[in-house]
């Protein structure tokens, strides 16, 4: 009798343990700022990337990814800039940010590289250099802007819809 009381006890204690352990672990997990894992959806919870970076998603052989709605996934997305060889802001009055534009990059013989929505006011996409031509809608408002991707570098197309 009293050796089942004094195990009954340890398996308490063990349990009570783990589960002191188990949400210690997944507090740190929160502070920290651990990322990781993957996802097949579009959104910046939990992906490959890390640091707050949207997922990248390809089309053919170009890669791209879009957003900046948050100020964590904004932040990452400028620091990013670097790294992508075209990079695209999108911007409403008073600088405000627009989403769901829809973008539609052709080569220079008119052949289409990349169709897509950008989720957010900035879009990098990697392309191999050369002469492009970005058609970007926002509602009804369409823009077109020639880019050039250099070998070496990076270029930048800001669109911005005066829409009152």
């Amino acid at each position: 009798m009293k050796t089942q009381r004094n195990q009954r006890r340890i398996v308490a204690a063990a349990v009570c343990a783990a589960l002191t352990l188990g949400l210690a672990g997944g507090a740190y997990a929160q502070a920290s700022d651990v990322t990781g894992g993957s996802t097949a959806d579009e959104s910046s919870a939990g992906n490959a990337n890390g640091g707050g970076l949207p997922q990248i998603q390809h089309q053919g052989d170009v890669s791209f990814v879009s957003g900046g709605v948050g100020l964590d996934e904004s932040k990452a997305l400028q620091q990013a800039q670097s790294q992508w060889p075209l990079s695209m802001r999108f911007t409403g009055p008073g600088s405000d940010f627009l989403a769901d534009i829809h973008v539609r990059i052709v080569d220079a013989h008119d052949g289409n590289v990349l169709t897509a929505t950008s989720r957010g006011p900035y879009m990098l996409v990697k392309l191999r250099p050369g002469r492009y031509t970005v058609h970007a809608q926002y509602k009804d408002n369409d823009q077109t802007k020639a880019v050039t991707i250099p070998a070496k570098g990076t270029a930048k197309a800001a669109f911005y819809w005066n829409m009152q």
